[in-house]
């Protein structure tokens, strides 16, 4: 790895104990809200007025502007990978809060995802591709990426309950996935100045894919408790967003024969330890008080 790819790490770990911080306390934020306050702009109304979401909001803020920061000097396959670390700093936060020590099955699936991750970067090698795209070659992917939201959506208006949390869990997944895709583009347009940024397509595109993801984390977080919906959203995102850096942007893994397999396997690895994490990190707390 090159000192830029060593620094885009360092500041992909900033950001997920940011997020890590952000998605427990805007969860506790939007739990509190009734089920009758619980639908669109209903739901935004009530959060803009619990101190705790907007706390929550500004470390939100601040691990995006240290991701996008990531990703203006790395790959999206390098930097997205490291971000399901939130996991790892959102486990000491749940415990604390739950007044409850970290169990040996926790400690185990810190070590794989660790051990994993740091396998899959040396292994994998990711090399940067084109920073951004024009709109055809992204066409495939919003086809696809749109009926997969577009399902969940749907399958969210008529369930209830933790199914209705999985369902927009996903769909912020992918929401923030795109818009980690979209992020790198306009990083690497800032150079040219704020009328290329303003003159690009892609700067209004990431505009609504971070305002739809937000209104739909916050309707995740409502709908059913946090051992739902950060599992699926915190896998979801880097596998969107790797895909995308593969299939759009021409990213790279390095890899030849078995190592393939190796790396497949630790991407399993990754995902089963992410998942098993996020479920021990967002256990409820034994009497959960409403934020104000």
């Amino acid at each position: 790895m090159t000192g830029w790819d060593w620094a885009a790490a360092g500041l992909a770990l900033v950001a997920a104990a940011l997020f890590a911080v952000a998605s427990a306390v805007q969860q506790r934020s939007a739990a509190a809200v009734p089920d009758g306050q619980a639908g669109g702009l209903r739901l935004l109304r009530h959060l803009l007025r619990s101190r705790w979401w907007w706390a929550g909001t500004l470390a939100d803020s601040g691990g995006y502007l240290a991701q996008a920061a990531a990703l203006g000097l790395g790959s999206l396959v390098l930097v997205q990978p490291l971000l399901v670390t939130t996991v790892l700093f959102a486990l000491p936060l749940g415990a604390r809060w739950a007044h409850r020590r970290l169990s040996r099955s926790d400690w185990a699936w810190a070590g794989v995802l660790v051990v994993a991750l740091a396998a899959f970067v040396a292994t994998g090698e990711p090399t940067a591709g084109d920073d951004t795209a024009g709109w055809r070659s992204w066409l495939p992917a919003w086809v696809v990426l749109g009926a997969a939201v577009t399902g969940c959506l749907v399958g969210a208006a008529v369930r209830r309950g933790t199914p209705r949390a999985v369902l927009l869990a996903i769909t912020t997944g992918v929401a923030y996935g795109l818009a980690a895709a979209l992020t790198k583009g306009v990083v690497s347009l800032l150079d040219d100045g704020p009328a290329a940024v303003l003159g690009h397509w892609g700067t209004y595109l990431l505009v609504a894919v971070l305002a739809g993801g937000t209104v739909v984390q916050q309707s995740a977080y409502q709908a059913g408790p946090l051992e739902a919906s950060l599992p699926a959203a915190t896998v979801g995102e880097p596998v969107v967003a790797v895909a995308l850096g593969l299939t759009v942007l021409g990213e790279r893994v390095q890899a030849d024969g078995a190592e393939w397999l190796l790396i497949a396997v630790l991407t399993v690895a990754m995902g089963v330890a992410t998942v098993a994490l996020a479920r021990s990190s967002a256990a409820p707390l034994p009497t959960p008080v409403a934020p104000s």
